[in-house]
């Protein structure tokens, strides 16, 4: 797959983490109690208002345009949530992760098919727009259908279908391949659950009678 890295300069803000992680009664064995701590997204520390392209990036033709019907990830937002620190949210606040089957040299998504249903890839059109993340960080890879996904620190980012609200974080080491990403790319492992979470059924899956509260899928 093709990598692509940013050539937008956008206003990065620093950002203060916060540590230690207790999350009480989270039973990691049970995903459809597995819930380490469903708080609502901080607002960035001292964030700096993205600024907008003075030209924006007009896809190659190996760079085609997602399908109008194609959710975009507008914005990449780095701020601090309680107990888990750092963390990267879309322009709703929702949580991205990282997947350990990926790869990042290259940049390459393993995750398709049924486990992009419980994992949608964070796709773009080329330019999001940035704060508290640095531009130098981003990047994008072209996925096996063609669409663009956002690379953080070369590595594909996803949002989880077993979040319920944005500012959760359910999908912290669902299989133990699947972690919260902070600014830099790297693994957020501030606050692991105890035992390894199962992932949701695919939404696919849902007229089979799973009803997506821990399922044995491996992604």
């Amino acid at each position: 797959m093709a990598h692509h890295k940013r050539t937008t300069v956008i206003v990065a803000s620093a950002m203060v983490a916060l540590t230690a992680c207790a999350p009480a009664g989270y039973d990691g064995a049970n995903s459809s109690a597995a819930e380490p701590v469903a708080v609502a997204a901080a607002e960035p520390t001292a964030a700096a208002e993205p600024e907008a392209s003075a030209t924006p990036e007009v896809p190659t033709d190996d760079q085609a345009a997602p399908p109008s019907d194609v959710k975009l990830t507008d914005q990449l937002v780095g701020k601090t949530l309680p107990r888990m620190g750092k963390v990267v949210t879309d322009q709703d606040g929702w949580v991205l992760y990282r997947f350990d089957k990926d790869s990042s040299k290259p940049a390459q998504s393993n995750c398709v098919d049924k486990c992009a249903e419980v994992w949608p890839p964070a796709l773009t059109d080329g330019n999001p727009q940035l704060q508290g993340v640095s531009d130098d960080k981003i990047g994008t890879v072209t996925r096996q259908d063609g669409t663009r996904q956002i690379t953080i620190g070369d590595w594909p980012v996803y949002r989880y279908i077993g979040d319920k609200k944005p500012g959760q974080w359910k999908g912290q080491a669902v299989g133990g391949t699947w972690f919260v990403v902070d600014p830099n790319g790297k693994k957020n492992l501030t606050c692991l659950p105890k035992g390894t979470p199962k992932a949701v059924a695919p939404p696919s899956s849902s007229d089979s009678g799973d009803s997506g509260g821990g399922s044995d899928y491996s992604y």
